[in-house]
């Protein structure tokens, strides 16, 4: 099984966050044999690289990396230049890399905050045929569930905000534990969404029984 991870720029968690992240994952019975790959698209490298993290491939045309002196320290079968002129974004080339190598699991982590046309190609990016599993910003946990998935999600911050997006076509059903607002009985349909749910102890459950949702956890660092 391998594991892919992005690193894009825009806001992400900070450094001690992202070694946290890595770590929980290579601990994780669910991953323990798992293989991780690394990617950093454009920017991402700076991301990566200030949390300790030399990357296994850097992707992108590199426009708005903050001096290319950084791509000195990898080899250059590992750094994968594209035109700027192109159909895809950087983050996206680095997610069609993994998915190409064989991540069956693939997380991006930053691009919050900026421009909004950035945020919105992530979003859609979940309502492709293999989505993204997370999403990790600097201040929030993204999870993808499809189809009978479960989230558990633990240590939550008092007040933390849940919020539900149906994704795809439906149809759409869940039920959850530890929200103020159970999400048993939703009506889900297209254009309807539930914002600003609140965690009610500090661990809660979202299961979709049936459909695609985005469940998105702020008041959080990653």
């Amino acid at each position: 099984m391998r594991i892919g991870i992005v690193f894009t720029g825009g806001q992400g968690p900070g450094p001690e966050k992202i070694k946290q992240l890595l770590k929980n994952l290579s601990e994780n019975r669910a991953y323990k044999a798992a293989e991780i790959l690394t990617v950093a698209a454009d920017s991402g490298l700076v991301l990566a690289e200030t949390a300790g993290v030399m990357p296994d491939w850097v992707v992108g045309d590199m426009d708005s990396l903050d001096t290319e002196e950084r791509l000195d320290r990898y080899s250059p079968d590992r750094v994968i230049r594209y035109n700027t002129d192109k159909d895809y974004t950087d983050t996206e080339l680095a997610f069609n890399f993994l998915r190409e190598n064989g991540c069956g699991e693939i997380w991006i982590v930053g691009g919050g905050g900026g421009r909004i046309d950035h945020l919105f190609g992530i979003r859609d990016m979940f309502e492709r045929e293999f989505p993204p599993s997370r999403w990790i910003t600097g201040g929030e946990n993204i999870f993808c569930l499809d189809g009978e998935g479960t989230a558990i999600i633990t240590g939550l911050p008092p007040g933390c905000l849940v919020s539900v997006f149906p994704l795809g076509g439906g149809p759409w059903k869940t039920n959850s534990l530890g929200l103020k607002w159970p999400l048993d009985n939703v009506l889900w349909e297209r254009g309807l969404y539930s914002l600003s749910n609140v965690a009610v102890s500090e661990e809660i459950t979202v299961v979709a029984e049936q459909g695609r949702f985005m469940i998105v956890f702020s008041n959080m660092e990653g």
